[in-house]
């Protein structure tokens, strides 16, 4: 025993050196070692003690080797099955395309002429949702209008792609929420006459292209090559309508104030109170931080401002710039935004200008995403909103049941969005809730 331990304390420094073909080669079971065992000894006089131990050493390199694949297997494809679309929405996006294509309802004014002026009425509720996501849309709109005192009052501005207006359209026209209202537009339908606009509006569109473009073709290494292509398949990383919202004034240049939801969430109480705070001289009122822990110090519900930003770098540490790596973060999730004070400053400049130098850094600056440079634009101009208004991470962990309850606005980020099979149980029939299960076009395509 003693030459045994003796040899695995040698062997265990020798197995990384250890030939990949003798390591292939190892036995897969101790049934197997055992074999190799009895034929070794039936063919010398005395076991080997550094062979055994080497032959031992290989095969648990082996297993291990194995289970670390096995692992990285399944976060692969736990991560494939976070992006991929399920088929039952592509079945429903092409079955509300064949509806617009063939039914006068489905292709009716969404909203009705009558109910046209409300679109740019202060004395209404706006809530703008820029997405291409039909069933996470639906969801929003709808349990904001369940969770609402005045649902006539809601208002909501579907800002979308040109591919996915028209099943986009198709649904809202053929399901109303009335009393609510919802207008759907596509980003092919907005008829700006400013140039001004126009340009500062393409000049964000180039950016987001030639970001994408370049991050792509860059090679800093195998590794970090298969981290760029993990991050580039996420959804969100290069989507234009995730980039977009930062011409949320261009979009409704006529509104002063507008309530903007994220398409993965879930409204549980009524939206009046965030419509209605006061946000000062700020631009936005957002949910970034829990008042204070036992230090003093506030408590971030998710990330901070180091977690998105590589404060390393002289860029982003600046003194000038005035960010602080400790200091809590937001995220879009569910915020109001004061319109009017956002055209009178430069934040969409701002983000331009810190996109641009990201790519041209190298994305040192931050690694990928539309969010650091709102957090870099927007810095000094944002208005922290009470906790109760945002819960986020729904799509990364189960909250606290209390922390649920208590909650108005649930937002799935992360992963395992709610249409996802990949969703949490319980969190996923909560979102499911608020869709109509005898609706044909759901049932037909297998969503409920």
């Amino acid at each position: 025993m003693e030459d045994f331990m003796k040899e695995w304390k040698r062997g265990r420094t020798e197995a990384s050196l250890l030939n990949p073909v003798v390591v292939e080669a190892a036995p897969d079971s101790m049934d197997g070692l055992l074999t190799e065992i009895d034929t070794m000894l039936a063919s010398f006089d005395r076991l080997d003690m550094e062979a055994v131990v080497l032959k031992i050493m290989a095969m648990l390199l082996k297993m291990d080797r194995k289970v670390k694949s096995s692992r990285i297997r399944a976060l692969f494809n736990r991560h494939l099955a976070s992006l991929g679309i399920p088929k039952s929405m592509h079945c429903l996006a092409l079955r509300l395309a064949e509806e617009f294509a063939v039914s006068s309802a489905a292709r009716s004014p969404v909203p009705l002429p009558e109910h046209a002026p409300r679109l740019t009425d202060a004395a209404f509720l706006h809530v703008a949702l820029v997405t291409d996501n039909v069933l996470a849309a639906a969801v929003a709109v709808a349990s904001a209008v369940r969770s609402s005192a005045d649902p006539a009052r809601l208002v909501f501005h579907v800002v979308t792609d040109k591919k996915s207006y028209v099943p986009m359209h198709s649904w809202f026209a053929l399901h109303p929420v009335s009393p609510a209202v919802v207008e759907v537009k596509g980003l092919h339908q907005f008829d700006w006459r400013d140039a001004g606009v126009i340009a500062s509006v393409m000049r964000t569109i180039e950016e987001v292209q030639r970001t994408t473009l370049d991050y792509h073709q860059r090679d800093d290494g195998s590794v970090l090559r298969e981290y760029r292509r993990l991050e580039a398949s996420k959804p969100s990383t290069f989507s234009l309508l995730n980039y977009l919202k930062i011409h949320l004034p261009e979009f409704f240049p006529e509104l002063g104030r507008v309530l903007l939801l994220d398409d993965d969430v879930v409204v549980r109480k009524d939206l009046t109170r965030l419509w209605e705070k006061d946000l000062g001289e700020n631009i936005i009122g957002v949910v970034g931080a829990h008042g204070p822990g036992r230090d003093g110090a506030a408590i971030c519900i998710e990330k901070t401002l180091g977690d998105h930003l590589n404060f390393t770098d002289p860029e982003v540490s600046t003194p000038s710039l005035g960010l602080q790596s400790s200091r809590c973060a937001w995220s879009w999730g569910v915020s109001i935004v004061d319109l009017d004070a956002w055209r009178r400053t430069n934040v969409t400049e701002t983000y331009q200008l810190w996109l641009e130098k990201n790519r041209e850094s190298g994305f040192r600056l931050w690694k990928t995403g539309s969010l650091p440079p709102a957090l870099i634009a927007f810095d000094g101009r944002v208005q922290a909103v009470e906790p109760l208004w945002h819960l986020p991470g729904l799509g990364w962990r189960m909250p606290d049941a209390d922390l649920l309850r208590r909650s108005a606005v649930l937002h799935f980020s992360g992963p395992r969005k709610p249409w996802l099979e990949v969703a949490f149980p319980e969190l996923r029939e909560l979102w499911l809730g608020h869709l109509n299960g005898s609706d044909s076009f759901l049932q037909g395509c297998g969503v409920v």
